[in-house]
């Protein structure tokens, strides 16, 4: 496949469907489906620019769909990927052929952008070195981005290959809450009560995180709308641990193509003696293992506790690549300013 595209810019994502579910398909991204970019579009993208790079490839096949816009005009013009915030993973949506090519087609999308800006934002991008390697920019953030693959075996057969320490701990676990109170799982499987399901995890992270992560709490109306969708297409993977009828975790997650993703929980900590958060999270990777997911995926964040089930990480970073003299100067002054932690040499960049 060539390694130079032709492109073009729409600045609206309707008649996009089609092809972007299409693309979507192909791949094994929750946060790249046509649902997904469609209601963060709706819920932040407000009155912003929309640039929607379409690449093809020399037969004119669309290739790959790379959702920007532009964030910021003052006093910097900030161009970021369509997602940011509360997307797990970004780039490109691409079709199985092109996937190899994300980071050049990505490349070329921004600086033939319609518009001018200064600095690029290119946040949550897997095996980061590799965007970086292309795309140039610094490097501003790395972090943990651990996943299970399941080699085509099952729960049993996963604890058999675990450590004796884990799999001693995962059945302790699940029996001390059994000897202390009637556990039952639920999955999130009635429409009427989707709603209701939604407060109750909204509930119990509040309850486990307080402040501490209340972002998550504000967006809770893009979580609602999206998790309606996911519902109706059989993605959603809610879990509800019970304790005497009543609930006290919350596992929320997607399940796309041979993929489950664990997004997000929460727990009452009344009974974090009992480690409830953890027996939810082994439920929830015995029913993925189980029903024949081929990847389990921890996402964004390096908990010691995750790297326990994990086999690979694909670390998840952040770009910030400058176009003019003004972004460069950005740049480095934000990243004095935090103490350069995660600061390299720039790669050079004609400007």
């Amino acid at each position: 496949m060539s390694t130079s595209w032709r492109i073009d810019y729409l600045d609206t994502l309707e008649p996009l469907e089609g092809e972007w579910r299409e693309l979507a398909n192909q791949g094994d991204n929750i946060f790249a489906t046509w649902e997904w970019v469609k209601t963060w579009w709706r819920h932040f993208g407000k009155s912003r620019r929309l640039y929607i790079a379409r690449c093809y490839d020399s037969q004119n096949n669309l290739v790959s769909l790379i959702p920007l816009y532009l964030a910021r005009t003052r006093p910097i013009r900030l161009v970021r990927l369509v997602g940011n915030g509360v997307s797990d993973e970004q780039g490109p949506v691409c079709s199985s052929a092109a996937k190899r090519h994300a980071p050049t087609m990505l490349d070329q999308a921004i600086w033939a952008l319609p518009s001018r800006w200064d600095i690029f934002l290119g946040e949550n991008l897997p095996d980061i070195d590799m965007w970086n390697s292309t795309i140039g920019g610094e490097v501003i953030r790395r972090e943990g981005n651990p996943a299970l693959r399941s080699e085509g075996i099952d729960w049993e057969g996963f604890l058999s290959r675990a450590s004796r320490n884990l799999r001693q701990q995962v059945r302790r676990r699940e029996r001390n809450v059994e000897r202390a109170h009637q556990l039952r799982y639920r999955l999130a499987d009635d429409q009427d009560r989707l709603d209701y399901d939604m407060d109750l995890l909204f509930s119990l992270h509040a309850a486990r995180w307080g402040a501490v992560k209340r972002g998550f709490q504000t967006v809770h109306a893009f979580h609602r709308e999206f998790a309606t969708l996911a519902f109706n297409r059989g993605w959603l993977r809610l879990w509800f641990l019970e304790l005497d009828g009543a609930p006290a975790a919350a596992w929320y997650g997607f399940r796309f193509g041979t993929v489950e993703s664990y997004y997000q929980a929460g727990r009452d900590l009344r009974y974090e003696h009992l480690s409830i958060g953890s027996v939810l999270l082994a439920h929830s990777i015995r029913e993925a293992l189980n029903d024949g997911m081929h990847e389990y995926r921890f996402l964004r964040g390096g908990e010691d506790y995750k790297y326990r089930f994990a086999h690979e990480d694909h670390v998840l970073g952040g770009i910030a690549l400058p176009a003019t003299v003004r972004g460069r100067a950005a740049i480095r002054a934000v990243l004095t300013l935090a103490g350069a932690k995660w600061a390299r040499p720039l790669i050079s960049r004609s400007v």
